[in-house]
């Protein structure tokens, strides 16, 4: 590994398998405490990786989850990871407007500041769902005191995505502390390409996931920021006959290649926590443009 590139952020988005926005039009919320939890035995494995290859990491929590599962919350702060929020339930910021958008953080926080015993100051919403339709929100984050969010994918997709956002930090409110994080693009001409983790990391080659870090790290000289979730992990989670078979073939693509993939990646690159990357990063955060 090269020890003089960036520290690049690590982390972990925590949900259970049937919380995806993949499934959200099939799978009720009122039914899941009756499905099979699988997020607590899914976060341990991910805590050994850790500890093996000698990283700390983020986990944004959501606080569904971290009411469920009060100790899993505290062995991850005690493993010297950050725990963070991905608010309540999963629910997309542009569902919501800014009174519910502000319940949504107060609850979700309290729930995981309680069942882990320390402070949240990070921030990502649930499938990177603050974009240009919802500027309020970060005003929404500043007043209830989160010192950085990543919530924001640069990008085109059917999804999510902000296409003309920065593609490094920067700061979404004047005279605020403020900072949101993107998720890591790379560059292919003058075409964004995703290339923070999830599905893409999990779906294609491992070798562009290299490149992509190297691009970031080398070339623009900034750490990359990368994401994954725990079910990712899990080849032997139920599967959800009645999906769409687009969601289906998101969703169950190479989960069984998904760990020792993650494994070569944690020890070929330098990672660390999201609030340690945000104030390394505070100082170079540009103005978001008017």
């Amino acid at each position: 590994m090269d020890r003089l590139q960036p520290i690049n952020g690590l982390s972990v988005d925590v949900e259970d398998w049937f919380q995806v926005g993949a499934f959200e039009h099939v799978i009720e919320r009122g039914s899941w405490d009756s499905l099979n939890l699988r997020v607590e035995r899914n976060c341990d494995a991910i805590l050994e990786m850790f500890d093996a290859a000698g990283v700390k990491a983020t986990f944004f929590t959501l606080g569904w989850v971290a009411q469920r599962h009060p100790a899993l919350m505290r062995r991850i702060a005690a493993a010297g990871h950050e725990v963070a929020s991905h608010g309540w339930d999963h629910q997309r910021v542009f569902r919501m407007d800014a009174a519910a958008f502000a319940r949504d953080l107060d609850t979700s926080r309290k729930a995981i500041e309680d069942a882990s015993g320390v402070g949240v100051t990070g921030y990502r919403a649930p499938s990177f769902s603050i974009d240009q339709r919802t500027p309020w929100a970060y005003e929404v984050l500043a007043a209830q005191g989160y010192a950085y969010s990543s919530s924001v994918a640069p990008v085109v997709h059917d999804h999510y995505g902000w296409r003309d956002a920065p593609r490094f930090a920067f700061r979404p409110l004047a005279g605020a502390g403020l900072i949101e994080i993107p998720v890591t693009t790379a560059m292919l001409g003058s075409r964004r390409l995703a290339a923070g983790g999830g599905g893409f990391f999990r779906v294609l080659p491992y070798a562009f996931s290299r490149w992509a870090i190297r691009q970031v790290n080398r070339r623009d000289g900034r750490p990359a920021i990368f994401y994954f979730h725990p079910w990712e992990i899990d080849p032997q989670q139920p599967r959800v006959a009645h999906a769409p078979l687009r969601s289906r073939l998101r969703h169950y693509t190479n989960l069984d290649a998904m760990a020792g993939k993650l494994r070569q990646l944690v020890r070929e690159f330098a990672w660390g926590r999201m609030d340690a990357l945000a104030a390394r990063e505070a100082a170079l955060a540009v103005p978001m443009a008017a």
